[in-house]
């Protein structure tokens, strides 16, 4: 599946997605977001891709939203801006959340710059590999806006409240190791190897029972809002989900059947 300005690539049940753009440091266009939308609504429903892999063609992961788009904003009529604002969000809003509740793992391969919705769309990922060449930045502030692609959510998660009114009241750049040490960015590569290795990750982190990690995912993505009571009966609905699953029944027969062969062995 490949498009204009975003590439899908399939490989042994990975898919591999390239934002395309690399001669605007794969800045978010409308016209981008709208392809970004179907191949992660792609990668969702077809059954047989375990994980997703997320990167940047060229120098950058992604520079946020795209200044044009801004400009043209800005020259709407005055009484059109507020709902073409609010329009716009709502676009931004379903795109970071197919990606945040992906049932799926999914991995962000930063191999440059990821800055503001950049930085947000890395942080809407399950985890973070980084190249030696990643910087991160919460660079809204530099546009007198707030992070609209999750930051204010994802990032206190990641680094602590204090920490994260820190990155994003001054829109100071974070390069890898840093990243590493505030817990932004989970591994480290070099840009030779970054996606191989974020590709040999997503296949470890997809190996179990897609059902269980599915379920799993959907509990621990709301945990921090939940009571444990809340998480304990949510957890009592994934299980019995799970009970019914082919992976679930394969997985137990198997074992009994190993269990049966060493015993019949000892005899």
């Amino acid at each position: 599946m490949n498009s204009n300005l975003i590439q899908l690539e399939v490989a042994d049940g990975i898919a591999t997605l390239w934002l395309n753009r690399p001669e605007k440091r794969n800045a978010m266009s409308d016209g981008m977001r709208c392809e970004f939308i179907a191949a992660l609504e792609h990668v969702a429903h077809v059954k047989s891709i375990r994980a997703l892999v997320l990167t940047g063609r060229g120098k950058g992961f992604c520079a946020g939203g795209d200044v044009a788009g801004m400009e043209r904003r800005l020259q709407a009529p005055a009484g059109e801006v507020g709902f073409n604002g609010w329009s716009r969000q709502q676009r931004v809003h379903h795109t970071q959340s197919l990606l945040h509740t992906m049932p799926k793992p999914t991995i962000a391969a930063v191999n440059g710059a990821a800055s503001g919705l950049g930085a947000d769309t890395a942080l809407a990922c399950d985890f973070i590999i980084a190249s030696d060449a990643a910087s991160f930045t919460w660079s809204y502030i530099n546009r007198g806006i707030v992070p609209d692609g999750g930051g204010m959510y994802f990032l206190p998660r990641r680094v602590g409240l204090s920490k994260a009114k820190e990155l994003i009241f001054s829109g100071r750049q974070v390069g890898m190791e840093e990243a590493l040490r505030l817990g932004i960015a989970d591994r480290a590569s070099d840009a030779d190897n970054l996606v191989a290795d974020a590709q040999r990750w997503a296949a470890e982190m997809s190996k179990g029972s897609s059902t269980a990690l599915a379920l799993g995912k959907t509990i621990l993505n709301q945990t921090f809002e939940l009571s444990a009571h809340q998480v304990f009966a949510q957890g009592s609905q994934a299980q019995g989900i799970c009970y019914t699953s082919t992976e679930h029944r394969e997985s137990v027969m198997a074992f009994l059947a190993k269990s049966d062969t060493k015993k019949e062995s000892a005899q």
